[in-house]
């Protein structure tokens, strides 16, 4: 595969936009921001509770990463958007518990945490993520 696609599933929130949700050109995957967004009904999910939206917000990425090939364990990098540092305990209480559950091995992705506004009110955490897919 030399070209670029784009990466898509109904499993995540559709872009609000003009970009992908994902996209893989070779064996490097790129997904989008995610937020906490229930991808049946477009809605922000739980208010006011960053752990709450850290899972879900890590659910989207996720399905996008399943949707280009991927898994979880080809995830080499995540970055993670709060809105506040007050509330990185429970982002990071929250991170941990899903992404060693849905890492087989001993290696876990790297991580980067950014304090910024986001586009939303209701948004307290924007995940993004990079995939390498192994042969």
């Amino acid at each position: 595969m030399t070209g670029k696609i784009a990466v898509s599933t109904t499993d995540a929130p559709a872009p609000a936009h003009t970009f992908s949700q994902g996209v893989r050109k070779g064996p490097f995957v790129q997904v989008s921001g995610q937020g906490p967004v229930d991808p049946a009904t477009n809605e922000y999910l739980f208010p006011g509770d960053v752990g709450a939206q850290t899972i879900r917000t890590l659910k989207n990425v996720k399905a996008i990463i399943d949707a280009s090939g991927a898994t979880f364990d080809d995830v080499v990098m995540l970055r993670v958007y709060l809105t506040t540092r007050d509330d990185f305990a429970a982002m990071n209480d929250a991170y941990g518990e899903f992404v060693v559950a849905n890492t087989a091995g001993d290696v876990l992705p790297s991580r980067t945490t950014v304090f910024t506004g986001l586009p939303r009110e209701q948004m307290l955490v924007e995940i993004d993520a990079i995939a390498v897919i192994s042969d």
